[in-house]
């Protein structure tokens, strides 16, 4: 064989590497869940008691929702986070009396919270919670919308067809 044929063979056979790589990638990356799925509309019900919980947590839902086995699916995942039950606690200006290990948490969550909702995950928190846990609404993160049970928001993103996730 000449140096020109093989160079086309070569040539042919990267093409068809490249073609297979396609073809077995665009199926969900190897998630047969995500087979068939055309939309993707999720809701979390964040409750994570401890702030580091928390922070992978959300932390993981961000990274969620740019990985590019969604992004396959759809450009725009409708993200829904409802923050409620002590986890409310973590979502707040007011740090007063934590530890200077959970203050570094609560600032790296503060930090997902802003990326999320730049990147358009809405965000709710569970006002009922917050005062429950004696959080004043006014120091809570300002890209998360009050609402006054969150419980309501998870039942009425259910009714609507979101999936629900429960982060505990």
């Amino acid at each position: 064989m000449n140096s020109n044929t093989i160079q086309i063979l070569r040539g042919v056979v990267f093409t068809l590497f490249i073609c297979l790589f396609v073809a077995s990638s665009s199926h969900g990356g190897g998630y047969e869940a995500l087979d068939g799925i055309n939309d993707i509309k999720v809701v979390f019900d964040v409750r994570a008691k401890k702030a580091k919980s928390a922070a992978i947590q959300l932390d993981l839902i961000h990274q969620t929702f740019k990985d590019q086995n969604i992004r396959k699916i759809t450009d725009k995942p409708d993200f829904v986070v409802v923050i409620a039950g002590s986890a409310v606690k973590l979502v707040s200006s007011d740090t007063e009396g934590f530890s200077e290990e959970k203050r570094v948490l609560v600032s790296q969550i503060a930090k997902t919270v802003s990326a999320m909702a730049k990147d358009g995950i809405k965000l709710e928190i569970c006002l009922f919670a917050a005062n429950l846990y004696g959080i004043d609404p006014g120091t809570i993160l300002p890209e998360i919308t009050h609402v006054d049970n969150g419980w309501i928001s998870l039942i009425g993103y259910q009714t609507k067809g979101y999936t629900l996730v429960a982060a505990f």
